[in-house]
């Protein structure tokens, strides 16, 4: 007789779930989650991830990179001024998307198709809708939220020129970024990340053109960014359209109850929290390091694109699992789960080995493609290598956020999100702030908070996992 699972869902309500069965009928979209080889499964998912966020690394680059080919430093720092106040609506994305996916996943391996097309229904109409909001706001108090994010006199007006244009891409950019994670927990992972390199594509091929070649400057990094989130969304929702998939946006299929909305919550904030502390975290370093000079900003900012070489890259392959973990939970297969795991963890690692000596050895060529300023450029260098101290231990970070997120378990996700950039990073900051009078030294709070955050991770995953396996009948 096969054992029963007893789980929580994101209600927080029992419920008892059986392993699949093996003879009833599967989609072949997600066939590969219940019967492939473990490490197969794992590639096969995770590299359309990986290539999908090494694409929007990629487009993250090219407006710097572009805008550095103007030589004016100043325009850098205004576009890594306004990153973290775009941050705040890719969060939003993530919300949905990260919460969507870990909900959909777990009804799916508990075989409730219908209640997955509810879960995606919501997320995209929930999703437009609020970036509708958003974009208006954002018009309306353009001059306001550039000063609060930390322009200065010299950056203010190459700053609200950017964020005024890129306002007009926000609903875009919330259903892109939704639906990139989401066309995953139906298997589609490579149609996910077919959508990321059109959308992204799109940008980098415009980028030169508007920027250089049509001397645009900030304005033509600002209108390529929307055509290319426009792209991708367009070409999402092609898919979503097309009845090749398992999931829906049909306004009939809509259904925020029966703890749909509760189920993408709970996640999804926890989630998407992570992003919007770091929007904010970014926000306060900004102000910070602007009591320095323009040039330490614009330094900080190109070192943070040089960091999320590694960040982005392990990103891919955190998320990448969550769908795979996603289902072995929700169909109660332990064994399957840990294999996953085990074989994710050892693969992130190695990854993070490599990838840390790449951006470590590689910071000042890097560095000096974004910017040719002596003073910005010696900033620059001097963070990205700071930065890059906590690569060894951000595979394993990201691996078991997103193991804890395939679970469902909501209270251990929102403390584990709201500390890397809130409640660890932010308060290191400030301590930092306090006893170095030093830009370098504040730089050195991220890997400190980044060490504790993986520390934590791997304590509440020992948690829930025990509990996981605790739970028998």
């Amino acid at each position: 007789m096969q054992n029963k699972v007893k789980l929580q869902d994101t209600a927080n309500q029992p419920t008892i779930l059986n392993p699949p069965d093996k003879t009833a009928p599967i989609d072949k979209t997600t066939e590969i989650f219940r019967d492939a080889p473990i490490p197969k499964a794992v590639i096969s998912n995770i590299v359309p991830s990986i290539v999908s966020m090494l694409m929007v690394l990629v487009y993250n680059l090219a407006d710097t990179f572009f805008i550095g080919q103007t030589k004016d430093a100043y325009m850098v720092a205004a576009v890594s001024i306004a990153t973290p106040a775009f941050l705040l609506f890719m969060a939003v994305g993530m919300l949905f998307g990260i919460g969507g996916t870990s909900l959909i996943s777990r009804m799916l391996g508990e075989g409730k198709s219908q209640r997955a097309k509810h879960t995606s229904a919501f997320c995209f109409w929930t999703g437009l809708t609020i970036g509708v909001i958003a974009m208006i706001f954002i018009w309306l108090f353009a001059a306001p939220i550039c000063r609060a994010i930390g322009a200065s006199n010299d950056t203010i007006g190459y700053t609200s020129q950017y964020l005024n244009i890129v306002a007009a891409g926000i609903p875009f950019l919330i259903i892109s970024n939704s639906f990139s994670n989401i066309i995953r927990a139906d298997g589609n992972a490579k149609t996910a990340m077919m959508g990321m390199i059109i959308g992204n594509m799109a940008n980098i091929i415009l980028d030169p053109i508007m920027i250089l070649g049509l001397h645009w400057n900030v304005a033509g990094a600002a209108i390529a960014t929307v055509i290319g989130n426009v792209v991708a969304a367009l070409f999402y929702l092609r898919h979503l359209l097309s009845g090749k998939t398992l999931l829906s946006i049909h306004p009939k299929d809509y259904m925020a109850g029966k703890g749909i909305a509760a189920g993408v919550l709970a996640i999804g904030i926890p989630a998407s929290l992570n992003s919007i502390l770091m929007s904010t975290s970014n926000i306060i370093t900004n102000n910070i390091m602007s009591e320095y000079g323009d040039m330490t900003v614009a330094g900080l900012g190109v070192a943070m694109k040089v960091n999320m070489i590694v960040v982005m890259l392990l990103i891919g392959l955190g998320s990448g699992i969550q769908p795979l973990l996603g289902y072995c939970f929700g169909a109660g297969n332990k064994k399957r789960y840990s294999g996953v795991l085990k074989f994710s963890l050892c693969l992130a690692f190695s990854l993070s080995l490599i990838m840390t000596a790449v951006c470590y050895l590689g910071a000042g060529p890097l560095v000096h493609a974004f910017l040719d300023n002596p003073d910005a450029s010696e900033y620059g260098i001097a963070f990205a290598r700071i930065y890059i101290y906590s690569g060894p231990v951000m595979g394993l970070l990201f691996v078991f956020i997103n193991a804890i997120q395939s679970t469902g378990a909501a209270i251990p996700s929102l403390i584990l999100s709201i500390s890397r950039q809130g409640l660890l990073y932010i308060p290191i900051l400030l301590i930092f702030r306090g006893l170095f009078d030093s830009a370098p030294m504040l730089a050195a709070a991220q890997p400190a908070a980044d060490y504790l955050s993986t520390a934590l991770a791997v304590i509440l995953f020992l948690y829930i996992y025990k509990k996981f396996n605790g739970n028998r009948s």
